[in-house]
């Protein structure tokens, strides 16, 4: 009888064994259980609050200290210029500057031409002070500066707000997308397993566009007389997993 029993005990512990085992591979195989993973997506309306022009100045020197030199007093002045406008240093920025051999091919050959330095600055000027453009640009260009683009455009502070907006919409958008398809199997929605933000796309609306890389100072000033800011469609897209 004793003998029995051990038996009977080694076979249900080898049984409760094997039910974990079971259990233990069950849910590494699928350790989430039942879900249903959603994409959410949302657009909205954004109105620009920025007009930003892109200088750019570009010159060339036998060595490169030379060419840097140059640089720098055409930036110094274009600088000057637009601070006698009344602008402030901290809204013109500097986005790029480089030093190069400048060289071309003639007669299957290069030719070294000395160096050429590039400087990219940026002009950030209000939409609502839009009066201030045409002076912007002549004082610039007076300076020896080209106008490289203009752009309607963000501020940081308005991509924050905006973003927070359009991925709020584009989470609710997912939520009810899951809670239907949960509904139709006869589930209930649970908890959240995962969220990835996939996309918030935002890109600055253009105004104009110097192609020819000219001074393109009569140009500039006749395109952003004539273009007013509107609104534009900026959207955000996420992924989310629920518990079903």
């Amino acid at each position: 009888m004793e003998k029995s029993v051990q038996i009977t005990t080694i076979i249900v512990s080898a049984v409760i064994v094997l039910a974990l085992i079971g259990v233990y591979f069950s849910t590494q195989m699928n350790p989430m259980g039942n879900t249903v993973n959603v994409q959410g997506s949302s657009e909205i309306k954004a109105t620009p609050d920025l007009v930003t022009i892109y200088f750019t100045v570009e010159t060339t020197g036998t060595t490169a200290a030379e060419a840097k030199d140059k640089n720098a007093e055409i930036v110094d002045n274009a600088l000057t210029n637009l601070i006698k406008l009344g602008f402030e240093r901290k809204d013109i920025v500097t986005e790029n500057f480089n030093i190069y051999p400048n060289t071309k091919w003639e007669n299957n050959r290069q030719v070294d031409l000395g160096y050429k330095a590039t400087h990219s600055i940026k002009l950030q000027i209000p939409t609502n002070q839009s009066e201030k453009i045409g002076n912007a640009i002549d004082a610039g260009v007076n300076a020896g500066a080209m106008i490289n683009y203009i752009n309607f455009e963000l501020s940081l502070a308005k991509q924050n707000e905006y973003k927070a907006q359009a991925l709020k919409q584009a989470t609710e958008d997912a939520k009810i997308k899951a809670t239907a398809i949960a509904s139709g199997l006869g589930k209930n929605l649970g908890r959240v397993v995962s969220i990835s933000d996939s996309s918030f796309d935002y890109y600055p609306w253009p105004m104009y566009r110097n192609d020819a890389m000219t001074t393109g100072a009569a140009e500039a000033k006749s395109a952003t007389t004539t273009i007013q800011p509107g609104e534009q469609t900026i959207s955000a897209r996420v992924s989310v997993t629920y518990k079903i």
